[in-house]
């Protein structure tokens, strides 16, 4: 494909996708669909669409229409602009003079569309965000780094980072987490890579390692990952706790966990997946995390097409749904254990406030530890809290 082929491409899913339907499954589409697309097309397509997802507002009022075409000519716009849209093959009709003359001007949008974010959630962003508002919601709009997590189960460090290195895949280590490499060449390369088919490294985002991390559980302990979902954080805690104890995952959607058992072979990892009926059993915890449910505007950089779809409604369900998780997950926390809350989510209704709620329910129980990560000072948007029992 043509570069302005790929764009043309781009315009179509992008319309597809203000029509309604989600961008995996547009991408899914045209890419069985469209068979003479390679490799390297379907990847510069899929880049297209996801930047412009991120910034879809903004590039919308720089295009002056909310339409495909005129968010790509925003995100394209540039010298080589009409080298793209110039009606050659499969390339995008050329650009009017209207179209170019909007494409040059340059009127200040106001904050959500500078920014890229619901207008719904301008209150709730600023409260939540304070001074770092501006930084971290203009980092929201970029591409998020890629980033391992060290196998410690199978390998170490400098062992996995050679090993990748040979495959041309070049790595940096993260300071402050002894088992995380940031990707710096080939990233797409990764999934193929050897050190990722042996299960020595797993692709985790280093705010979601530090989450694990701070969860600190202990070898020979008792742990229950009560909101599994696909495992990624089941597996390092598995591997921080050298397999010695015992960890059980579970998730209220079995389904979510569909891959975990071959996961956790492929990590060499030790985990007891478990239903609901069968928590009704469960020992006392030493550690229970539940990461729950949550709007996921953490982790906006990565799946920019929910903060789209993301409404008033749907967030004071997942509020309401964080208390029930709370509540129920804290059942399982033995005398001496701790409970350790986390979400995917920038804003305070969801963290905070849902902690409040929370101990004003229970007052047996204390907060110990809170901290907020956002890509100003690590990688994905994350809330972490530790509670434990008073009496």
């Amino acid at each position: 494909m043509t570069p302005g082929a790929r764009v043309s491409a781009a315009i179509e899913l992008f319309d597809a996708i203000l029509g309604g339907e989600p961008a995996e499954r547009a991408l899914t589409r045209w890419a069985r669909s469209s068979r003479f697309a390679g490799s390297k097309d379907r990847a510069a397509v899929r880049d297209l669409v996801f930047d412009a997802l991120r910034q879809r507002r903004s590039l919308a009022h720089k295009g002056g229409a909310e339409t495909g075409r005129a968010i790509m000519a925003a995100q394209q716009f540039g010298p080589d602009i009409e080298q793209l849209f110039n009606g050659d093959g499969h390339a995008p009709a050329p650009l009017s003079a209207d179209e170019l003359a909007i494409l040059a001007s340059d009127t200040p949008p106001a904050d959500p569309v500078r920014f890229d974010y619901p207008d719904f959630l301008d209150a709730e962003l600023r409260r939540s965000l304070k001074d770092d508002f501006e930084a971290v919601l203009a980092a929201m709009q970029t591409r998020a780094p890629v980033d391992l997590r060290v196998n410690r189960l199978k390998t170490g460090l400098a062992e996995a980072q050679n090993l990748l290195a040979r495959e041309h895949i070049f790595t940096e280590t993260v300071v402050g987490l002894p088992d995380a490499l940031r990707v710096l060449e080939n990233p797409r390369g990764v999934n193929n890579s050897r050190a990722y088919t042996y299960g020595m490294v797993e692709l985790q985002d280093v705010s979601s390692q530090m989450v694990a991390r701070l969860a600190a559980p202990q070898a020979g302990s008792t742990v229950l990952d009560y909101c599994a979902g696909g495992g990624g954080k089941t597996l390092a805690l598995a591997a921080l706790m050298g397999n010695r104890g015992r960890l059980v995952a579970h998730d209220v959607n079995p389904g979510r966990m569909k891959d975990l058992p071959d996961r956790a072979r492929r990590a060499g990892a030790e985990v007891e997946i478990w239903t609901t009926t069968q928590l009704d059993e469960a020992p006392d915890c030493d550690l229970v995390l539940a990461d729950a449910p949550c709007s996921g505007t953490g982790a906006w950089r990565r799946n920019p097409d929910a903060k789209w779809r993301l409404t008033p409604a749907g967030l004071l369900r997942l509020n309401a749904l964080q208390d029930e998780v709370l509540d129920a997950a804290s059942r399982y926390v033995g005398p001496a254990g701790r409970l350790v809350y986390a979400t995917c989510s920038l804003l305070a209704c969801e963290n905070a406030d849902r902690i409040t709620a929370f101990l004003a329910r229970n007052p047996h129980w204390d907060l110990q530890d809170a901290l907020t990560l956002t890509p100003v000072n690590a990688g994905d948007g994350f809330y972490v809290a530790i509670l434990t029992r008073t009496t």
